[in-house]
């Protein structure tokens, strides 16, 4: 066997020996699991995720999850809570700790510290006679039978697992909360994801000046207006009303067939009845409209009908919506 293979084999047996360890996890889920979800959604506080080692990188992420999915947590790392951080926890919080064995050194000295201050310990663990899951009061089972290093000493499988029990939680909170599209929008402000959900098209028309010219303009002004906003068209707006566009694909296509250009105007080559859209409209529903007529460029009115500018299909691509 060459290298390649090897390499080739081993990533599969890895990748084969967590599908099936994660695809047992819905057999494991049960009353304990629901128990677990319904002690965070009637939390007066927040949710504390806690572990060591590899368990602890897992919580990290756990809790980027829960955050940005309407559950507010926090992460206390199990070593540094029983050398000054145990402060972290709030009457109200709900502790989740996260351990592969369960019987950790860290864990045996934090669990009776939590309890004695009366919040709610949520047991992760794939060790259910554990002293973590005997302590706790809801248990979410994350079984993994080994380990994908061929040694069963490298976290893997047990990490994996965790990280999926760590979604059905969240998403399970999600669902109970009805957290909306909107609402991923207000933990997401930033990203692409949630600026699909707010960004309108008065938002992108305000990146530019607007091109127009009247339907008596010259083409000379024609070029140098649709040049100097460099977006590659103009409206032909009569009282702020669209009458037209010009694109500089209309621009060529009239070089092509005119040798003089004396006496044309915007009007003799300007396209009638332009695709429009509302200003209060979303940017998703701009990239629609632009996707669906194969065009780049699209104009945009207020409520009104003026014309307020133009939505290029760049603009999309610059913040993310495409």
């Amino acid at each position: 066997m060459n290298t390649y293979d090897q390499i080739l084999k081993s990533a599969k047996k890895t990748i084969a020996l967590e599908q099936e360890a994660v695809a047992n996890l819905a057999t494991l889920l049960d009353n304990q699991f629901a128990e677990a979800v319904s002690l965070v959604y009637n939390a007066q506080g927040r949710v504390i995720i806690s572990g060591v080692g590899k368990s602890a990188i897992i919580g990290q992420k756990i809790v980027a999850t829960l955050n940005s999915t309407g559950t507010p947590s926090i992460f206390m790392h199990a070593a540094d809570a029983i050398h000054g951080d145990l402060g972290t926890i709030q009457e109200g919080d709900v502790v989740v700790c996260i351990s592969n064995s369960g019987n950790t050194a860290e864990i045996k000295v934090l669990i009776p510290l939590i309890k004695g201050r009366n919040n709610k310990v949520i047991a992760m663990t794939s060790n259910k006679e554990s002293f973590l899951a005997k302590q706790a009061d809801a248990l979410i089972l994350s079984y993994a039978e080994k380990e994908a290093c061929p040694h069963n000493l490298a976290p893997t499988t047990s990490t994996t697992v965790q990280l999926v029990m760590g979604d059905a939680l969240a998403l399970a909170l999600l669902d109970l909360r009805g957290f909306s599209p909107q609402d991923f929008a207000k933990y997401h402000p930033g990203g692409a994801l949630g600026k699909k959900m707010y960004l309108r098209v008065s938002d992108l028309v305000e990146l530019h000046d607007k091109p127009q010219v009247n339907e008596n303009a010259p083409i000379k002004d024609v070029i140098v207006e649709i040049s100097q906003k460099r977006l590659g068209v103009t409206a032909v707006v009569e009282n702020s009303q669209i009458v037209g566009i010009i694109t500089d694909g209309d621009i060529r296509r009239m070089l092509e067939k005119n040798d003089i250009l004396t006496g044309l105007t915007a009007k003799d080559i300007m396209s009638s009845n332009p695709k429009q859209i509302s200003n209060h409209s979303m940017a998703t529903a701009a990239l629609e409209v632009l996707e669906t007529n194969s065009i780049t460029q699209l104009l945009a009115v207020d409520e009104n009908n003026n014309y307020t500018g133009v939505v290029h299909l760049h603009d999309l691509i610059k913040e993310g919506i495409l």
